[in-house]
């Protein structure tokens, strides 16, 4: 699978390519898999990254055709439904980033329309089902996307 993520991220800016990279090593020294998603995205680079055999995250790879804009690279947090980000909290500066990147829903039409979500002890109106977007992430939006990964390994954790 290494090896496939080098010839994918080959075509990515060197910065995102290095992030990118790092991101994945740490997915993997965490113990995480990857399960390529079909149906829609079946003609799309797209996985569900698992933990325990839970989502914790997706990630698309170059997407094509309606998912260009999501090019080279977006992760999104797996947040369908749960409270997992209700009363966590992050540093100031990562929480600043991470709302940034709140996912408000398009209606796309993965799920029935946004939702009011308390997100780090504030409320916000009509959010995605995955609570957050990442389309090209900068290092330190990585940093986030790691520390929402934790967050979300302690909830599996904590019920295990």
């Amino acid at each position: 699978m290494k090896d496939f993520f080098k010839i994918v991220i080959g075509t990515f800016p060197s910065e995102l390519k290095e992030n990118t990279m790092n991101f994945i090593d740490f997915l993997n020294d965490n113990l995480m898999h990857f399960e390529r998603i079909f149906g829609y995205w079946k003609n799309q680079h797209y996985y569900c990254v698992k933990y325990k055999n839970e989502c914790v995250c997706y990630i698309l790879f170059n997407g094509t055709d309606d998912e260009k804009e999501f090019v080279p690279l977006t992760i999104w947090s797996d947040d369908s439904g749960s409270e997992w980000y209700k009363d966590r909290k992050l540093n100031e500066n990562m929480e600043k980033i991470a709302v940034r990147h709140i996912d408000y829903c398009v209606h796309c039409g993965s799920c029935s329309g946004g939702k009011s979500k308390i997100i780090f002890g504030k409320k916000y109106e009509n959010v995605c089902r995955t609570t957050f977007r990442f389309i090209n992430p900068s290092l330190s939006d990585f940093e986030v996307i790691k520390e929402l990964i934790i967050i979300r390994i302690n909830d599996i954790d904590d019920r295990y």
